[in-house]
């Protein structure tokens, strides 16, 4: 699961988990500790998720700096959802830990704390896995598409047939699409090896050849998706979304929201 809807709005899932998460387990250590140091502790809190933030997102970024670097602002976009979870969870359970050591007092309350933040975002990522099936890297699902350019018909394995994929879901009504829609197309005319898939959702024909002629992007391999069914079957509410799939069909990584060169340079590195 990509996003979740709130009314108009659709909200990626992975911050929302963090955030709560990381609240639970403030809450929970300014509650185990005496009044006077309860916005201490739940400070203590906070540090670790910050300090674990910018591990994770060093993590990520380090193996692929030469392209971040091209495009240094993207260090900072976090929204292109480049964390390594491991290096973040670590540099906070360290925090953590070292805070216990010089703060006696409040070690029970960080200890429980930290469990506690652990256990609510273990399990609601979990719980987020099982929902979209269980699968560690799930087959690109069985949604007809229809060729822009021929009318023909065709479902989203067959389209992939054999090749890494950068499935691209948008509309032209999509103020977020319409940002990132050149970055894809440069990149589509850049990286032969890889098929870029542009699948449009519910729109006609008529709606999609007119916004690609009056954009004039060059955009090769346009599909329409006239029943918006791949966003609900991939598990995003929202658009845009951009979808990683291997030769074999599987899908490896998953963006919600616009992304920017560096992180899609780097997402299509990871698929050669």
């Amino acid at each position: 699961m990509l996003s979740v809807s709130l009314g108009p709005l659709a909200l990626p899932v992975a911050p929302l988990i963090l955030l709560l998460s990381a609240w639970a387990a403030a809450s929970v250590a300014g509650r185990q500790v005496a009044k006077d140091d309860r916005t201490k502790a739940e400070n203590t809190v906070w540090l670790a998720v910050l300090l674990g933030l910018l591990a994770a997102r060093i993590g990520y970024v380090l193996p692929y700096f030469a392209i971040y670097l091209a495009t240094p602002w993207a260090l900072f976009d976090l929204r292109d959802g480049g964390w390594l979870a491991l290096a973040g969870l670590a540099s906070g359970a360290a925090w953590l830990a070292w805070r216990a050591w010089h703060w006696p007092a409040a070690r029970r309350a960080l200890g429980l704390a930290a469990l506690t933040g652990a256990t609510l975002w273990g399990g609601a990522n979990a719980a987020v896995w099982w929902a979209d099936g269980g699968a560690l890297r799930p087959q690109a699902p069985e949604v007809m598409l229809t060729d822009l350019s021929t009318g023909q018909m065709r479902s989203l394995p067959e389209v992939i047939r054999g090749k890494p994929a950068v499935v691209n879901l948008w509309a032209s009504w999509c103020a977020p699409c319409r940002i990132e829609m050149p970055d894809l197309a440069a990149a589509q005319q850049r990286e032969p090896g890889i098929q870029f898939i542009f699948v449009n959702q519910g729109e006609t024909v008529g709606a999609v050849q007119t916004y690609l002629q009056r954009s004039g992007l060059a955009l090769q391999n346009v599909w329409i998706d006239a029943s918006r069914s791949l966003g609900p079957a991939v598990g995003s509410q929202g658009l845009p979304t951009t979808l990683f799939f291997d030769a074999s069909g599987q899908q490896v990584d998953a963006h919600f929201g616009v992304i920017n060169p560096a992180a899609l340079q780097a997402r299509v590195q990871a698929l050669r």
